[in-house]
């Protein structure tokens, strides 16, 4: 009975080995296994068996990317301006063996490399540009710290500056610049708007005085017009009265021909009817010269007969 017993729990101890050297490894992830102590090999994903009491998994690797957030760091730029600065850091392990055996402590490794890197960068730099060059810094950075962790089995994917944190009296004047930067571009803003509402208002004042003077212009060409086209209808008026006068006078002068009066009487209704053609408003009148005499004496009997 004793014998049966010992019998299970020696395969039942056999069993818990041969499980015990099955292993599988998940996606993502790498196994660095030691042969008594050496390095032998490292397991991707998937089932692998391992030698009992000689092979052990001395290292299990994460390969997905990692991110590590820094602790502030104090720095002094190149204008002796003391400020702190924190740090993360994207990487990737790439060779799970020499991650494993080429530094003790990676995570640590990498903070003091950028701590030391980060202040050399910042140490070459002034403030301002500083507190402007994220990208630079981020970039140069990036690159050292790739190259230092290559022989480590880490790649360096990406480093970002997270808070830049200047000295109190820094922070103080910066305040008292950016608004007194925003006094003054309110103050051109303000001053560009009253500008441009004087040029608008002095625009509209000048359209004004144009239209005012195109009207006044307008009007006086119509009042012109006007007065033109009276003086031509009193003009046509007027021609029209004398043509009127002169075909009864010719008229009248036909009927006393016809009468059988003589030369003396026509000559003497000639004028008669150049008196009333002229009727006061002619300032000059050109009498022909045949019945000039006649006008003369005609002139001189009427004193006669007013004596």
């Amino acid at each position: 009975m004793g014998g049966i017993i010992a019998l299970v729990v020696l395969l039942f101890l056999i069993v818990m080995i041969l499980l015990s050297c099955i292993k599988i490894v998940p996606q993502a992830h790498a196994y660095v296994v030691e042969r008594l102590g050496a390095y032998q090999q490292t397991w991707s994903v998937g089932l692998h068996l391992k030698v009992p009491f000689i092979d052990k998994v001395a290292k299990r690797v994460i390969l997905k990317e990692q991110v590590v957030d820094f602790a502030p760091q104090p720095v002094i730029t190149k204008d002796n301006v003391t400020m702190r600065i924190d740090t993360v850091v994207f990487f990737q392990i790439t060779d799970p063996k020499l991650f494993a055996y080429g530094v003790e402590n990676p995570i640590m490794a990498i903070e003091n490399l950028t701590a030391t890197t980060l202040r050399n960068i910042i140490g070459e730099m002034e403030l301002d540009q500083t507190l402007t060059s994220r990208e630079v810094i981020n970039t140069k950075m990036r690159a050292s710290l790739d190259i230092a962790t290559d022989p480590w089995g880490i790649k360096v994917n990406r480093v970002e500056l997270k808070n830049i944190i200047p000295p109190a009296a820094i922070q103080d004047a910066m305040e008292k610049q950016m608004k007194a930067e925003r006094e003054r571009r309110e103050a051109i803003l303000r001053a560009e708007g009253e500008k441009k509402s004087t040029v608008l208002v002095a625009e509209g004042q000048k359209e004004s005085a144009i239209l005012e003077a195109e009207a006044e212009k307008q009007s006086a060409i119509l009042r012109a017009e006007a007065q033109k086209e009276k003086m031509i209808r009193e003009a046509e008026g007027e021609a029209e009265a004398i043509l009127k006068v002169q075909q009864a006078t010719a008229d009248g002068i036909r009927m006393i021909r016809e009468a059988g009066a003589d030369e003396a009487v026509l000559k003497i209704k000639s004028l008669e009817a150049f008196e009333k053609a002229a009727d006061g408003q002619a300032t000059k009148i050109i009498i022909p010269s045949e019945i000039q005499g006649l006008a003369g004496l005609a002139a001189s009997a009427k004193e006669i007969f007013k004596s």
